[in-house]
């Protein structure tokens, strides 16, 4: 199994960035998605969550309609576009894969190794 990050970098207050991951080694159609992030000193917090088909999608509050998540599943890839950045989205942007059953506890997930993001002028 493999998450591979890409796109991160640094990128001006106001300015934009497309994060990438690929995924590999599993049925990438039958998970759902999920981007993280951790900045030095906090926890890691969930950014954006998108379901399998691609049908529903959550974000937290702090990138509500600045940053949106997509996927394609003919090329096993998520998306992250991130517009209008702020010095706090400064952080590590994990790739995260999970599958749970329903009515169960059971859950799965895979992880990127991360790519940086540095919102800075």
């Amino acid at each position: 199994v493999q998450l591979v990050e890409s796109g991160g970098g640094l990128v001006q207050p106001g300015g934009s960035l497309r994060l990438s991951c690929a995924a590999s080694g599993f049925t990438f159609s039958r998970y759902g998605m999920s981007w993280y992030r951790q900045a030095p000193g906090k926890e890691r917090e969930l950014v954006a969550r998108i379901t399998s088909a691609g049908g529903n999608t959550n974000y937290a509050d702090s990138v509500k309609g600045r940053f949106t998540i997509s996927r394609d599943n003919a090329k096993n890839t998520v998306y992250l576009q991130m517009n209008s950045l702020k010095p706090d989205d400064t952080a590590v942007y994990y790739c995260n894969a999970f599958l749970m059953v329903v009515g169960t506890s059971l859950r799965w997930d895979y992880w990127g190794q991360g790519t940086q993001v540095t919102v800075s002028s």
